[in-house]
């Protein structure tokens, strides 16, 4: 939309810059006409209604109070009477009210892009109802209530109505005893209540023999037509606009058309003429559902073509004595003022009447199932308050303490044994239980050797060389001659248990299996603190992951997540290229090879949806490229074959992007 009035503008700018005064004459015009209030006024006005750099359009309000506070002069001033000065000043009212022309038409495009595009939901939504019978039960008991009212309505009416007739009470009197009143009293009522039901019903019956959900199939593919009509309406005034509105020549033509003096300087203000009469005659027209798509475009052109005629009576003055850019003006702002806002209104009622029912309507019964049981679960709730609150601290105690042990205490851990921290490592035994049992040990086993050196091969006591000797084998674990001292004593078991030798290397045996398992646990103990910080990410590994799939599921739960919302935009994208290919396959093109208006106003709305999606869905140098494909399928002028290229062009070239 934007692209199209700064491309209209660009024309016009380019149209001005070659103004209908005589070469010669520009340099006398920038340097004698003197700066007038009524000068500096237009050209303030020029520079407001241009088109802003911020890629938005004026408001209405701003448009309109800039057109009537530029007042317009409404004497006409004859060709021949006009001075420089009067000629510049008309070219600058000519610019200004071409300059609002361009803003009231990117306005009112802006209008019907957004009316008709909700279309498609109310129409997809009407399908579903039609859908199945399933959908259509839901929709028949949703707007019950709503049935019963208008018919309750139409009851009361008809009642009404009797009673307001000349003759609606004399038969309530016309009776000559008190039975007879009572009894005509009766069958007066009885009438005035079951004839309206009576007749609805049999006029339902002669309409079709149908049950209330067919009656409700009926209303939804009703709606769902006039929905259609409605879209087709608003996508033929659409490519009405753009084809037609604001069509100057393009490209050198103007260039070479304003070369010649006095050629193309009324074109151009014709143009804007039409274009004013052109939308005039769509906001007035566009939602009349009643009208075909092809009377809607005679209708609108029969009107243009009036004004046309009007203005072709004259050349440069109307026979009421009104400049043309005042009438222009004045035009604009009955459109602005008037136009607009009772097309606003008028499209907002026929679209409420054919769109979906309202939420209160849709949610009625799970609304008032909500209503009745909300004092039942607001007595539950407070009669377990001291439950409730107790689960929730019980629950809020959980989730901390499971934070603090499962998750702050293991990261603790972890970053002090990165650091080495003595209180952070991991250990079986202390560092000083094996040394002071292996001492133990050979202590015992030296004592044992010099009470008894006999087996140590030694009648006498034994020498120092002999008691390391022995010391060294201890440490490498051999107890040998305690071994053939305990198979000797095992011999005769009561000899040795009382001298005590059994006893003793029994003793020594426990020792020695308790310093081997000392040595297996050391063993151990080394290996865990080589994989000391294996041990650490394994301790937090449980408390991450619970916390990481909470925050997921949380992160999914409440969405808000790019590739959820990347996925949802290239699925829509996919259903926009479907529906432009539809619309392309079902075109008949017209003999200019280009598309109709219809056509193309649907075409424009699936396009202004897809290019809501570029900036989210490509990188900016893909969008670009997207964008230029985007104005090769819009432009009609390509012809249609080209559009048809293009579309598939988009296909291939982004389909990387829209899977």
């Amino acid at each position: 939309l934007i692209s199209q009035v700064r491309h209209v503008e660009s024309q016009l700018n380019r149209i001005f810059g070659v103004p209908c005064i005589k070469v010669q004459n520009r340099f006398e015009i920038s340097k004698t006409i003197p700066k007038s209030p009524q000068l500096g006024e237009l050209e303030k006005a020029v520079r407001t209604l241009s088109q802003p750099s911020s890629n938005s359009l004026l408001s209405s309000s701003r448009i309109l109070n800039l057109l009537q506070q530029t007042a317009l002069p409404d004497i006409i001033i004859s060709g021949d009477q006009q001075n420089l000065t009067e000629l510049y000043e008309n070219e600058l009212q000519w610019l200004v009210v071409s300059k609002a022309t361009i803003q009231v038409y990117g306005i009112i495009l802006d209008i019907i892009l957004d009316q008709t595009i909700p279309f498609n939901r109310e129409i997809w939504y009407w399908d579903k109802v039609l859908g199945s019978y399933t959908y259509s039960s839901l929709f028949a008991l949703q707007t019950l209530p709503k049935r019963l009212w208008s018919w309750t309505k139409e009851i009361f009416h008809h009642i009404k109505h009797h009673f307001s007739r000349p003759n609606g009470s004399s038969g309530m009197s016309s009776s000559d005893g008190r039975w007879g009143n009572l009894f005509g009293q009766w069958k007066n009522s009885h009438t005035l209540f079951w004839d309206p039901i009576e007749e609805k019903s049999f006029a339902s019956l002669q309409r079709r023999i149908l049950s209330p959900i067919e009656i409700c199939r009926a209303s939804a593919r009703r709606n769902q037509t006039r929905l259609k009509r409605l879209r087709e309406l608003g996508a033929s005034g659409l490519g009405m606009l753009m084809d037609e509105g604001l069509n100057f020549e393009s490209g050198d033509d103007i260039s070479e058309n304003m070369e010649v003096e006095g050629s193309y300087c009324n074109d151009w203000k014709i143009v804007i003429e039409r274009t004013v009469a052109l939308m005039s005659g769509v906001l007035t027209n566009i939602s009349s559902y009643e009208m075909g798509v092809t009377e809607f475009e005679e209708t609108v052109f029969a009107r243009v073509e009036d004004h046309s005629a009007e203005v072709s009576c004259v050349e440069d003055e109307d026979a009421d004595g009104v400049t043309r850019p005042l009438k222009i003006s004045l035009r604009l702002q009955h459109i602005l003022k008037y136009q607009i806002p009772e097309h606003i209104l008028r499209s907002q009622k026929v679209t409420c009447c054919f769109s979906r029912p309202s939420r209160l309507v849709r949610y009625w019964l799970p609304t008032s199932a909500f209503f009745l049981f909300s004092t039942l679960t607001l007595k539950l709730l407070v009669d377990r308050k001291d439950q409730i609150i107790e689960c929730v601290q019980t629950l809020g105690e959980t989730v901390r303490d499971f934070l603090l042990n499962w998750v702050l205490d293991p990261v603790k851990k972890l970053i002090g044994t990165i650091r080495h921290d003595p209180n952070s490592e991991l250990a079986i035994i202390s560092k000083e239980s094996l040394k002071g049992d292996r001492e133990s040990l050979e202590h015992m086993v030296v004592e044992f050797a010099l009470d008894n050196p006999q087996f140590y091969g030694s009648a006498t006591s034994l020498s120092e060389a002999q008691v390391s000797e022995i010391r060294g084998k201890v440490r490498e674990g051999d107890l040998t001659p305690v071994l053939r001292a305990y198979e000797r004593n095992i011999r005769r078991p009561f000899k040795g248990t009382v001298r005590g030798d059994l006893i003793r290397t029994l003793l020594i045996q426990v020792q020695k299996t308790k310093v081997d398992v000392e040595i297996a646990l050391s063993g151990i103990d080394a290996l865990l603190k080589s994989q000391e910080l294996v041990f650490g990410f394994l301790g937090l590994t449980p408390g991450s992951l619970i916390c990481f799939a909470s925050i997921r599921y949380l992160g999914s739960f409440f969405g808000n997540r790019r590739g959820n919302v990347k996925g949802h935009m290239a699925e829509e994208t996919l259903r926009v290229l479907r529906k432009i290919d539809r619309i392309l396959a079902e075109a008949t093109p017209l003999q200019e090879n280009i598309l109709s208006y219809r056509d193309h106003g649907l075409l424009l709305c699936e396009i202004h949806v897809m290019r809501r999606n570029i900036r989210g869905l490509f990188p900016a140098e893909i969008a670009q490229e997207f964008l230029e494909d985007v104005r090769n399928l819009s432009d009609i002028n390509r012809g249609f074959q080209a559009q048809l290229k293009a579309l598939d062009r988009i296909k291939w070239g982004y389909a990387k992007w829209l899977q």
